[in-house]
């Protein structure tokens, strides 16, 4: 039996409240491991959560009603055969009152070894303990909970931010562009149509906020195409929804920005959110981007543009693309690695966007980047250590090229930005991963227990 206790500064009640609400389950799923959530239990007495695995396979975990107690505990066990060899899963997760806080021990009857199990329920603990902490400092700023629209909520920092607030007790409507799934979704959130040409006048309606993440990604080769793909998903989609929002009187319109605003190369300049934007396609369109945000503070409504840095998450972005270069030993600095890289872990991406939701100081730009900026060479050598490889292998300046086109590379792969996160360490704002290693380590599962 795999057994492990952790001592936690929250009531019972709010740890086994925080377990039973809708997106629990996406908020502790390691993103390092090749498992995704595709519906999550609707009661922790009899519920059932389904995962994909690869291959096409499901495991099911099922919950037991007599291993049921409001408030204490509940159990899950494994009700499919997603592998050849027969798995053992039986988890109980107890919560008791413990010296003004909580103890919650899970106990794990499995014939899975538990060297494979371990960092997972490390990596648990770490993102409970982070996710409530963040919700009592948000209660604090605003203690009753929100209904917040959400575009782009199927992408990588949508859906995370979907199940972090749905966890954290707020209701989430989801703008889609499809038909509305009236079938439960992952954090089963609420789906409004969206049409980005001609939103209804209605769509805000019972919103209190937004959280804009819609857009074509800028990853590709910077062809016309893509160029007005990246522009036009942009520009006119976020002020026409800006317009909606202001004429709806939502307490903040927050939408997704990015450090592109700066420049391609700006050496070892310090950058802020006081800082001159710079030159290039990226810094042009994040300059219209944050002008059609603006619409809605015209209209009154408090409005935030997160400026994002390079987000870890090895489920998308340039992790997911270079963690198996580096888990193989084919990893190294790319051009020398001498340009500054502003990055911050996706968890704390989700911090700040929830910050902006709930803390009437901040308005206009916020940069979202971890308050450690790295050089390329540093960045190489952590994500080496994270997944205990050398890395050594160098990539010059023709490889982005060949991927990503010239001005793709240059703006993209080779830029050099050294941002501080200025506004947000003004707000007292506290980074659950300020430092490389550290963060690498959580995402990676090489943090230890």
């Amino acid at each position: 039996m795999f057994v492990r206790t952790h001592s936690l500064p929250f009531p019972p009640d709010e740890v086994f409240a925080w377990h039973a609400r809708p997106g629990a389950v996406e908020r502790l799923t390691p993103p390092w491991q090749p498992i995704r959530v595709i519906s999550e239990a609707s009661s922790l007495r009899d519920g059932e959560a389904v995962f994909a695995l690869p291959a096409g396979r499901r495991w099911v975990a099922r919950h037991d009603p007599a291993g049921y107690e409001e408030g204490a505990r509940f159990v899950d066990e494994i009700a499919s055969r997603p592998f050849v060899v027969p798995v053992r899963w039986r988890h109980s997760h107890a919560v008791a009152a413990a010296d003004g806080g909580s103890v919650l021990t899970d106990r794990v009857r499995t014939t899975a070894p538990g060297r494979l199990i371990a960092p997972m329920f490390a990596y648990r603990h770490r993102q409970l303990v982070g996710d409530l902490t963040a919700h009592a400092w948000a209660r604090e700023l605003r203690p009753v909970p929100m209904t917040v629209a959400v575009s782009g909520s199927s992408g990588l920092v949508g859906r995370a931010l979907v199940a972090f607030l749905t966890s954290g007790g707020h209701r989430v409507v989801r703008l889609v562009r499809g038909s509305p799934d009236s079938s439960d979704s992952p954090a089963s959130a609420d789906e409004r149509h969206w049409d980005p040409e001609a939103p209804a006048a209605d769509l805000l309606d019972g919103v209190d906020a937004v959280v804009h993440l819609a857009g074509a990604s800028i990853a590709g080769r910077f062809t016309d195409a893509h160029r007005e793909a990246v522009r036009e998903s942009r520009i006119g989609p976020t002020r026409r929804l800006a317009e909606v929002a202001a004429r709806a009187g939502v307490e903040a319109f927050v939408c997704a920005s990015a450090i592109g605003i700066y420049g391609a190369d700006r050496g070892d300049e310090s950058l802020t959110e006081t800082s001159d934007r710079g030159d290039g396609f990226l810094a042009d369109v994040v300059d219209d981007w944050e002008a059609a945000a603006r619409v809605a503070a015209d209209g009154g409504v408090r409005t935030v543009s997160v400026r994002t840095g390079i987000v870890q998450s090895p489920r998308g972005g340039a992790l997911r693309l270079q963690r198996p270069l580096y888990a193989a030993g084919l990893g190294g600095p790319i051009a020398g690695g001498d340009q500054w890289l502003s990055w911050i872990g996706i968890d704390d991406l989700l911090d700040v966007y929830l910050r902006a939701l709930v803390d009437r100081r901040l308005s206009g730009p916020v940069d979202a980047v971890a308050p450690t900026p790295v050089t390329g060479r540093d960045y190489a050598r952590a994500l080496g250590r994270a997944v205990h490889r050398p890395a050594l292998v160098p990539v010059p300046r023709l490889g982005p090229a060949l991927l990503l086109g010239a001005e793709g590379a240059r703006e993209v792969a080779l830029a050099s930005q050294r941002v501080r996160p200025s506004v947000l360490k003004s707000a007292g704002h506290t980074f659950r991963h300020p430092d490389l290693d550290q963060a690498l380590r959580h995402l990676l599962g090489s943090a230890g227990g």
